[in-house]
């Protein structure tokens, strides 16, 4: 039985545009590719009303000490790096912005909120004459103040830094800046060279795709985007990438955001890094883990910032580093799932709260009700 469309359908089975969309909307089976039915997620963070569990957030962990996953929990997710992976694709052209400020620099790595100074840092990396250049979508702010009165600008798109970035370093290169969000330019190819270099000469990802900025995206598995991030830890000191972050932790994301939070709270020794729907990258230098310690998150149903922090000051808490809880609650009181933390780290873990002393407790009445 084929699809049903409204008919005529430029889409319908047999038509030129049927090639463009699923078969099903159930969705096709490829051979090695689990969809997100077929792995084991595991609860992280579930949220109770007067000690009854309302709603759980569903996600997968994976801890790496170098090239060794120590610790997984919620399945090994395929997905998709999306901006988490920017530390690493700006690898390709530390050469060619080594000159730069720290502020532009940072920026090439940020998914920044499009503030005054994320604009300005990035259109730096560029002369004005070169501005057309630069393909990211047509924006406004991440995060807005009041009424949005400001027109749709490409400089204002989370990623603007990096793709000045890119076309800084493919002008220093000598290479044709026409067609570099396309998988088939060179910008691609030097990706995939310095993924290699933690993945093994003969990695080719699964699937990729276009990422919301226009740039390729490619799949990983939650336990390989955690050894990639222990790496990051490996060569701190072979370029910039890591100092940048820390020096600026402010243009890589902004007021509030979870991975500029945590650049400060790790006073050095932490790099955090966001992804859409529902990433979390950190790379983490720890007496206990000489070769480096990387920690990936993802949350199954996409982008949860409050789940996400709570994960982060659990994770991050164990390991001696001090997160602050979220903003005052505005809902239940939030509980950590044990299995997101090495086994070992339990006692540690159990004095941690996800809840500050002003934090209002409204879902119960402070008596005995008798039924």
């Amino acid at each position: 039985m084929a699809i049903q469309h409204d008919t005529p359908s430029a889409v319908e089975p047999g038509k030129p545009g049927s090639s463009l969309f699923p078969e099903s909307p159930l969705g096709e089976k490829v051979e090695g590719i689990p969809t997100g039915r077929e792995v084991a997620w595991e609860p992280l963070v579930d949220y109770r009303r007067n000690g009854v569990s309302e709603t759980t957030i569903h996600g997968a962990i994976a801890w790496s000490h170098g090239d060794e996953v120590i610790h997984s929990f919620g399945g090994n997710v395929l997905c998709y790096g999306r901006s988490m992976m920017k530390p690493f694709m700006l690898k390709a052209f530390t050469e060619e912005l080594k000159d730069t400020s720290w502020e532009q620099k940072a920026i090439a790595v940020a998914s920044h909120n499009g503030d005054t100074e994320h604009v300005a840092a990035a259109q730096s990396l560029l002369s004005e004459e070169e501005w057309p250049l630069m393909l990211t979508p047509l924006d406004v702010p991440l995060i807005q103040f009041g009424r949005q009165v400001r027109r749709p600008r490409r400089w204002f798109h989370t990623c603007s830094g990096e793709h000045a970035a890119i076309l800084h370093g493919c002008r220093k290169k000598g290479w044709n800046r026409a067609g570099y969000t396309l998988p088939t330019h060179e910008v691609f190819d030097a990706y995939m060279v310095e993924l290699r270099t933690y993945l093994g000469q003969d990695w080719k990802p699964l699937r990729i795709a276009k990422d919301g900025c226009g740039l390729p995206t490619v799949s990983n598995t939650v336990a390989e985007l955690a050894q990639i991030y222990a790496g990051l830890v490996r060569d701190k000191d072979n370029d910039w990438i890591w100092e940048s972050m820390v020096r600026s932790p402010d243009l890589v994301g902004g007021f509030n955001r979870l991975d500029s939070t945590i650049l400060k709270a790790g006073g050095g020794k932490v790099i955090a890094k966001e992804g859409a729907d529902g990433l979390l990258g950190l790379a983490i230098e720890h007496p206990d883990y000489p070769k480096g310690l990387g920690i990936v998150v993802k949350i199954a149903h996409g982008w949860n910032s409050q789940a996400m922090w709570y994960v982060a000051r659990a994770v991050l808490g164990v390991l001696g580093i001090d997160l602050r809880n979220p903003y005052p609650l505005h809902r239940q009181k939030a509980f950590i799932v044990p299995g997101i933390v090495p086994e070992h780290y339990l006692p540690q873990l159990e004095t941690l709260p996800t809840w500050d002393e002003w934090d209002p407790d409204q879902d119960r009445w402070l008596y005995d009700i008798e039924v």
